[in-house]
């Protein structure tokens, strides 16, 4: 699963900066607007301190965890979805992840090149042009199906007309009660209000206290997960990094795993112990293909311990003699932290 989460925001917040703190990478990030025009990619490891320990158990020889990748969107400016700043570019870029993070600037300082500095402002002024974005990108759509497939348009075209009415009214459709059917609908669409989001507010370490704009992004935690970071505390190359570093870094990558809504099961062996991440509420059949197609095509059921209990018991054989290995077939669910060994035959 190709996971990918994207770093946008005004020109000049600290996206790149941020990017390459998580990513370890070195990519360019100057003070001045549209330092970054073709969007940087790097893939990152989901850390998962139980996947590290199921390997000791075991004595893995290999160990592998799960990855997302991040990608650097270059800035957006006002009327973007106009063209603005190559702004088309930029929001065809976004449309191509699956969650987004939207960096803010939560810090005044003169020497710093942006359009404007006003948190909340900041962030209406991103909104409206991924709000604009699909407010055209609908219109084509509905302008697509009722030439092509009148059948397709009659079916939907409630929930287009719903989802419009939202958009004019200036709300992201990541908000909007949907059922799966109508989720995927939209996330086929490449529309870029549907995706989760998470705002990091890059604030200064120097001037924490009595922030103004911290209180103001604060307005904003009813609708979106927020995390407070002094990015370019993230980034400092030197040996003695403040406590919370790792910590912060470790805190964005595990809040973008969530936000994609994922979990993570396991296969746990001498040769290797793997992290699996899935959407949640998968079946261990459709599970099954992830690992291999052939495994899926010859299921024939799937051995499944917890994560709590293998660790109690350290041992496959204590675990089943406990009564802790269960017997599931194709439609079961499978929870974060199973470990899970499938049977088939081809």
């Amino acid at each position: 699963m190709g996971l990918k989460c994207g770093i946008i925001g005004l020109p000049n917040v600290g996206k790149s900066t941020l990017f390459n703190a998580l990513t370890n990478s070195n990519v360019d990030a100057l003070n001045y607007p549209f330092c970054t025009i073709k969007p940087n990619t790097s893939i990152v490891t989901v850390p998962d301190d139980r996947l590290f320990y199921l390997s000791k158990i075991v004595e893995s020889k290999k160990t592998v965890q799960s990855t997302i990748t991040f990608v650097d969107i270059a800035g957006l400016i006002k009327g973007a979805f106009k063209g603005e700043g190559l702004g088309n570019q930029f929001l065809h870029n976004i449309s191509e992840v699956d969650a987004i993070i939207h960096v803010v600037r939560c810090f005044n300082n003169k020497n710093i090149l942006n359009l404007s500095f006003n948190p909340i402002k900041d962030v209406h002024i991103i909104n409206n042009e991924i709000i604009q974005f699909d407010i055209n990108l609908i219109f084509k759509v509905q302008k697509n199906f009722s030439k092509k497939n009148q059948k397709i348009f009659n079916k939907w075209e409630y929930l287009l007309n719903i989802c419009l009415n939202y958009l004019k009214d200036g709300k992201l459709l990541n908000l909007l009660k949907l059922n799966i059917e109508e989720t995927n609908f939209l996330k086929n669409l490449k529309l870029l209000t549907i995706k989760p989001i998470i705002i990091i507010a890059n604030i200064d370490e120097n001037d924490i206290k009595n922030n103004f704009f911290l209180e103001e992004i604060n307005i904003l935690n009813q609708n979106y997960l927020v995390l407070k970071i002094c990015i370019k505390t993230l980034n400092k190359k030197q040996k003695l990094l403040p406590i919370n570093n790792n910590y912060d870094l470790k805190k964005i990558i595990t809040y973008s795993f969530k936000l994609l809504n994922l979990h993570t099961f396991y296969t746990v062996g001498i040769k290797e112990t793997k992290s699996w991440s899935i959407l949640k509420g998968t079946t261990a059949f459709i599970a099954a293909k992830k690992i291999h197609n052939d495994i899926q095509r010859g299921f024939i059921r799937a051995q499944v311990i917890h994560y709590k209990d293998f660790i109690f018991y350290k041992s496959v054989t204590k675990a089943k003699l406990f009564g802790k290995m269960k017997i599931e077939g194709k439609q079961y669910i499978i929870l974060d932290g199973d470990i899970i060994h499938f049977l088939f035959k081809v």
